[in-house]
């Protein structure tokens, strides 16, 4: 026999994949390899990736393990090798049963099951079709580090959405709290049907702008679960914090600054004309500080630091309030303010709006202080 030559299979790891490995180690995703090839060939491939190799476990080993035992080892396990189809998939429903979210991403048919039972299933482009099919994600770019991408625009979404959900019902417990106060209190409504349809519009088009907001970036370091009674605690602490000066604003409306632009206190009223002009003035003024105070709680609720300062909204969500800010504040001046049943409002309940919104901002940061320090959470 005549040597010729060697024939060699190449294979090497992407050049992408530890950077891609160390990406999402960062951000506080568990990278585990769960192959059918023979435990050298996959030491050799995940050292050379940076990957744990020293506590390694075969589908031999798993096969003797009971769950429990498999579970806890799979917690602690970077790389199992010589695995079987099923083998796989019964790693990953195990660590989907101890509360973990599960991305399984495979080409081949030995990995379908697998990416049927992840919360996640990712395959490539050039996988095999049933892989493509049994998979939720399908990447189109043979670079590893889209994931690292993936995972940070997921979190960027679920950071927005949660913003939204927690400052709009906080924002809707305070007005629903502050006008059955006034009821309770006041002579006349305190805002109109009309008046409110047109505050939540204006606050929702101003709202519209979240889904393209900054994320801190140190929020996007670790994975989050949705917690509905988050909400709620949330709810009850920001809430009544904007009908502190929601009441505050009726006391001074009531008894000053209506009064000073009418002529005299609501109950020395005769004049069906004066007593309208009250009413008007009164509404006009609890429309604006509502709005202020709504919109304002965008930037307090959006991050847990200091807003404006040590952290920023989007050129967007800054565009979108400020008008909306201006909108609700000139419409008394408008002329659209008859039809509303809004009257114009002199300079005096302007200093006091002012002295109102720096009194708010205050009270939301001591708020959100004494919750991040109670729960160790804020959005």
């Amino acid at each position: 026999m005549v040597l010729i030559g060697y024939l060699a299979f190449l294979d090497p790891p992407k050049l992408t994949t530890g950077a891609a490995i160390e990406a999402l180690r960062d951000h506080g995703v568990v990278v585990k390899v769960l192959t059918g090839d023979n435990e050298k060939v996959s030491r050799a491939i995940c050292r050379m990736v940076g990957l744990d190799v020293e506590h390694m476990l075969t589908g031999d080993d798993i096969e003797v393990m009971d769950d429990d035992t498999l579970t806890e080892e799979a917690k602690k396990t970077t790389v199992f090798a010589r695995l079987a189809p099923l083998q796989k998939s019964r790693i990953v429903t195990l660590l989907r049963k101890a509360g973990h979210s599960v991305g399984y991403m495979g080409d081949g048919i030995n990995d379908v099951a697998a990416l049927q039972d992840s919360d996640v299933g990712i395959s490539v482009d050039t996988g095999v079709d049933i892989a493509k099919e049994a998979s939720d994600v399908i990447l189109l770019e043979k670079d590893l580090m889209v994931l690292e991408k993936g995972i940070i625009e997921g979190r960027k979404t679920y950071a927005n959405m949660i913003k939204y959900i927690k400052m709009t019902a906080s924002s809707n417990f305070g007005n629903v709290l502050s006008i059955l106060v006034a009821a309770a209190f006041l002579p006349f409504l305190p805002i109109t049907a009309i008046q409110i349809l047109i505050l939540n519009l204006v606050y929702d088009i101003s709202c519209a702008s979240l889904p393209w907001d900054n994320v801190d970036e140190d929020y996007l370091r670790k994975p989050r679960t949705w917690d509905a009674s988050s909400i709620s605690r949330f709810m009850l602490w920001i809430g009544p914090t904007s009908s502190v000066f929601d009441i505050l604003s009726y006391v001074a409306l009531y008894f000053w600054l209506c009064p000073a632009i009418v002529g005299a206190p609501f109950h020395q009223l005769t004049d069906p004309a004066q007593i309208a002009l009250f009413i008007a003035t009164f509404q006009a003024g609890w429309l604006i500080v509502s709005m202020w105070t709504q919109t304002l709680v965008i930037h307090m609720i959006r991050t847990p630091k200091i807003p404006f300062i040590e952290s920023r909204a989007s050129a967007p969500v800054m565009l979108l309030t400020i008008w909306g800010i201006i909108t609700l504040t000139i419409l008394p001046f408008s002329p659209l303010a008859g039809l509303l049943n809004l009257a114009p409002l002199t300079w005096p309940f302007f200093a006091f709006l002012a002295f109102v919104v720096m009194g708010y901002m205050v009270l939301v940061s001591v708020t959100k202080k004494l919750f991040i320090r109670r729960y160790h959470v804020w959005l």
